[in-house]
């Protein structure tokens, strides 16, 4: 979902569907590029990292054949921070790291954009963007399941902002269900 360019100050009335943040009703007054989520949270790329007040976290995935699994990782990452972003892996980066996902990348960010926990998706094109992005999007936290703790895409990071591993959950995994509905 594209959201829209202005370059104003702008008041944000509540919206009428429950989120986790209340939304933020000023900008500062200097003009900024700015992009307005499904949840009312202002997305700033003039901004510097804390000066919103929020606590980023940033997450990786590709998020196909979502499961109770995913929402419960994406539940504890945004309970790490008041502004939850998700990297989703291109259908792109999916064949260059040797996948394919059952929907499409298209498919697969409107399933997140959904999620209460998620206020951005961004695309995840290459191992080599994840510094990029802390900078770009001014995060505090990149977390991951436990199952790429010690991987050294993730822990370079720690040099720029935290890094933490979140623990699975217990008989779930995309993997799982994709065998067991191939017999």
């Amino acid at each position: 979902m594209n959201g829209t360019e202005i370059n104003t100050e702008i008041r944000i009335e509540p919206q009428a569907e429950a989120h986790r943040h209340p939304p933020i009703h000023e900008i500062s007054e200097e003009p900024h590029s700015v992009t307005i989520t499904r949840s009312g949270i202002l997305h700033q790329q003039a901004n510097q990292r804390g000066k919103s007040g929020l606590r980023r976290v940033l997450t990786y995935g590709t998020f196909d054949l979502l499961h109770y699994g995913h929402i419960r990782l994406l539940q504890q990452a945004a309970a790490l921070g008041d502004y939850l972003v998700v990297a989703l892996s291109t259908d792109e980066f999916n064949a260059l790291k040797g996948k394919k996902s059952f929907y499409s990348y298209n498919v697969r960010k409107e399933m997140l954009e959904a999620i209460r926990y998620v206020d951005l998706v961004i695309p995840e094109n290459s191992w080599e963007q994840k510094a990029t992005d802390v900078e770009t999007f001014q995060i505090d936290t990149v977390c991951m399941g436990s199952d790429w703790e010690n991987d050294p895409r993730f822990e370079s990071l720690r040099d720029i902002c935290q890094v933490q591993y979140l623990n699975r959950t217990p008989g779930i995994s995309t993997s799982d269900i994709k065998t067991s509905l191939k017999g």
